[in-house]
């Protein structure tokens, strides 16, 4: 085969390896939409206190159901939260339930037309649940997968 066939090849596999990561956003996280630290935009992150209204389980990519909280917040705003994968939630033991007061730290971002809040952090009953680090990484994912937070 010709040396241009080769280069042709090459050319090819880098631009299928380019694209990779825009087709297959950060999997497994959890979010049933492959949410990760992609969607996260640390200067939009706000802190946002009020009450659970609603608690769905969405499923997700290889087995990753996500957990999802409507909020009311004191100011009268409801948010959709979007938490992580409800079994790393689970391993936390946490749990949320309509009617909890809780308090969220998040990036507040527009994703396919809607406002949502991307969670970093909740904290309900004095308890901290830690969900991604500053940068809006996933501490399920990765090297901070086998971390207790």
């Amino acid at each position: 085969m010709s040396r241009r066939f080769w280069l042709a090849i090459l050319a090819l596999l880098a631009l299928i390896f380019s694209l990779a990561p825009a087709a297959f956003p950060q999997m497994g996280s959890g979010m049933g939409m492959g949410m990760g630290s992609r969607l996260y935009d640390p200067n939009t992150e706000l802190t946002v206190s009020g009450k659970v209204t609603a608690v769905e389980t969405i499923p997700g990519n290889h087995g990753w159901d996500g957990l999802h909280l409507t909020l009311e917040a004191n100011s009268g705003i409801t948010y959709d939260v979007h938490l992580g994968p409800a079994a790393y939630i689970h391993r936390k033991d946490f749990a949320f339930a309509k009617g909890d007061k809780i308090n969220v730290t998040g990036s507040r971002i527009l994703y396919h037309g809607a406002q949502i809040m991307v969670a970093r952090q909740v904290v309900k009953g004095g308890k901290t649940l830690l969900l991604r680090d500053a940068q809006g990484r996933p501490y399920w994912a990765g090297r901070w997968q086998g971390t207790d937070n």
